[in-house]
């Protein structure tokens, strides 16, 4: 996923930076839009994951400390291993998505000129 949406953020900013392009803005707004959706989704889903693994940390973590169980131990390692990349991914995903919102506010403003400099013709 981090490698797919990277690309099409690229692309995307590549695609608004050639001036000589020739963009339906309209277009390119909407599908935009619906990739918005799709990464909206997948944060929400990465989110709720990286909750339910601290809420086990941290409940792995209350035993461990508070029954004196040394066999815990393991299992809080483990999670915390899990945890860590389900948070750095989470931030890499929510980072993503505001700047997905900053590429949309761009594309709407050029659609808007664009279709003030066609009706204007």
């Amino acid at each position: 996923m981090r490698k797919y949406l990277t690309e099409y953020l690229r692309a995307l900013e590549a695609r608004l930076a050639d001036a000589d392009a020739d963009i339906d803005y309209e277009e390119l707004e909407q599908s935009h839009l619906i990739m918005i959706g799709f990464m909206q989704h997948e944060r929400l889903i990465h989110f709720l994951v990286t909750i339910l693994f601290a809420l086990g940390f941290f409940i792995t973590l209350a035993i461990y400390l508070l029954g004196e169980l040394i066999m815990m131990l393991p299992l809080l390692i483990l999670i915390l291993g899990l945890l860590v990349p389900y948070i750095w991914h989470y931030y890499f995903l929510e980072n993503s998505v505001q700047k997905m919102y900053k590429l949309h506010d761009e594309i709407h403003a050029r659609r808007l000129r664009q279709t003030k400099s066609s009706t204007a013709s």
